[in-house]
């Protein structure tokens, strides 16, 4: 396994199409290097798939799944300049070869990127799909045009944060200062961070080291910080990793202002723009306002386990009651 792991981790620095989140540094940095492990299909020395996982025990069973933080892992195949029908078949022969690779487990549970639509293989294997969705803006290059598909409330917001509270936003801020905006979020609800700041701060300083990460903070003259939007990016897709902000200053529209000006900079070092999407409503309202468009990706389970499948089929029980 440590072979294929060293040849993966050598398609990550070469494949510029894996993205950020399916990378060897950033499983590294998620998982911990000895957590995560990787099923590889490879011919003549090239990898032509591949599906990393991570691999964790709980109460006994063995989980594949994906470490916090990991919008997307799933599996990852070279592309094919094949005819289409010829192409599909490749995408199954590569398909099956992963799952055949893949170590027992009693439960399999990944979010795939909303690039690879066909889940069939894995079907014909037992696997099932539900559907969920992202918002992603697909292309960067005219700000002007991506400042028309915003909408009007949006638009206010941004003006109201800019020329009314004279609202700036600030990139030379630590990952400190973030998550001291992030953690009121959660506050606000009565949760605790879903992640440890140690974590965070870890995976921080591998953004930094891979030049892959910016934060942005809405500071007013008065020093008091608004809004902060965490973003990471790949040569493909900026993505809108974490965001923060005070609730007690929530109206000055400093949250839609730090997303702009996040947007702006993503198109200076990517192609599109991924919001990572939320099945929370009012969360996907705000995303749905900065004329994104409604993107489907598919969260790929299998549950081999009775015991899990028993416990999960109880709390649905509960839940809909």
């Amino acid at each position: 396994m440590q072979q294929k792991k060293t040849l993966y981790r050598d398609a990550c620095i070469a494949e510029k199409t894996i993205p950020i989140f399916s990378q060897a540094w950033w499983l590294d940095a998620t998982a911990g290097a000895e957590n995560w492990d990787v099923a590889i299909v490879e011919k003549g020395g090239k990898v032509m798939a591949a599906l990393p996982y991570l691999r964790k025990k709980q109460r006994g069973s063995t989980l594949l799944t994906q470490p916090a933080l990991t919008q997307f892992l799933g599996p990852w195949l070279r592309e094919s300049n094949a005819k289409y029908a010829k192409a599909l078949g490749q995408q199954k022969d590569l398909m099956e070869a992963l799952i055949d690779q893949l170590p027992k487990f009693d439960q399999y549970s990944q979010n795939w990127h909303y690039q690879q639509q066909n889940w069939l293989p894995f079907y014909w294997r037992g696997f099932k799909q539900s559907t969920r969705y992202t918002y992603v803006l697909p292309e960067l290059t005219d700000e002007e045009a991506l400042w028309q598909e915003v909408q009007a409330n949006i638009r206010t917001d941004i003006r109201k944060a800019s020329d009314r509270f004279n609202i700036r936003i600030r990139d030379d801020l630590e990952i400190k200062d973030f998550l001291a905006l992030n953690r009121l979020v959660f506050t606000r609800q009565g949760m605790a961070l879903p992640y440890s700041e140690s974590f965070v701060e870890n995976l921080d300083k591998a953004c930094v080291a891979h030049g892959s990460r910016k934060i942005f903070i809405a500071e007013d003259p008065q020093g008091l910080r608004h809004a902060a939007v965490y973003l990471i990016w790949d040569d493909n897709s900026a993505y809108y990793l974490m965001g923060g902000g005070d609730p007690e200053l929530r109206n000055s529209g400093a949250t839609s202002l730090c997303m702009w000006e996040a947007i702006k900079f993503a198109s200076t070092v990517t192609k599109r723009f991924d919001f990572e999407g939320s099945m929370i409503e009012p969360v996907e309202r705000f995303f749905r306002a900065f004329g994104a468009i409604q993107t489907p990706y598919f969260a790929v389970t299998k549950t081999p386990s009775r015991m899990i499948r028993t416990v999960q089929f109880l709390k649905e029980l509960r839940a809909g009651k």
